[in-house]
């Protein structure tokens, strides 16, 4: 498809990484086989994406990424510790991507959405094929029988693509897009207690230096 692209219209301009799908499990009840399949479509597939689209954009000096992730990645809720891990992935990898391709003419952007009205807690969302009767009060709440948020989330799917557009042809994209007012607060509290904690312990952590 890069391809059929890039000889279409000259060269790919950018590339949004927006395909993925959600995962309920308490961590023990993961099963390998499914964990694998997550991680192949929402991190080693945008990795291959971006590979893909890299050449071109080097040539040009030209091209912008954007990799949807999800405010999961700041505060991960029991029975979402997989679907966490793998847009902590993309965002790693993403902001080491933003160093290496800025002095290239590549802007890459990563987007932190909240709750959309989109099919993601609909017929995208999987779970494992197994649940323990321990975790019934914390992972097991959040399992699809027990979800009852599809359809009514306060994100407008129209008006975040918007947002991601002008982001795209603004003349500094931003390295982090946050969509929602929900992700908006979510995101804040994060860094708040974050930044909490390591005030917390600062004493303790700049010990551990080797001394002069």
């Amino acid at each position: 498809m890069i391809r059929q692209g890039e000889s279409r219209f000259g060269g790919i301009d950018v590339l949004v990484n927006n395909a993925g799908h959600g995962y309920r499990a308490a961590v023990e009840e993961g099963e390998a086989d499914e964990v694998e399949e997550l991680f192949a479509t929402n991190f080693f597939g945008p990795v291959a994406l971006m590979k893909a689209v890299l050449p071109g954009m080097r040539m040009r000096h030209k091209g912008t990424i954007v990799n949807i992730s999800s405010i999961a990645a700041r505060t991960t809720e029991p029975g979402s510790g997989y679907y966490a891990a793998t847009k902590c992935a993309l965002e790693g990898l993403s902001r080491g991507l933003q160093k290496e391709c800025a002095s290239l003419g590549i802007s890459v952007i990563i987007v932190e959405p909240g709750a959309f009205r989109t099919d993601f807690a609909g017929r995208s969302l999987r779970q494992s094929r197994t649940a323990m009767n321990d975790y019934a009060a914390t992972a097991g709440l959040r399992r699809i029988g027990n979800d009852v948020t599809n359809g009514h989330q306060i994100g407008d799917p129209e008006k975040g693509a918007e947002l991601i557009i002008k982001a795209v042809g603004s003349l500094e994209p931003p390295e982090l897009l946050v969509l929602g007012s929900d992700a908006v607060k979510v995101v804040s509290d994060a860094l708040s207690t974050d930044l909490a904690q390591v005030e917390a312990w600062k004493k303790n952590s700049i010990i551990t230096d080797y001394s002069d």
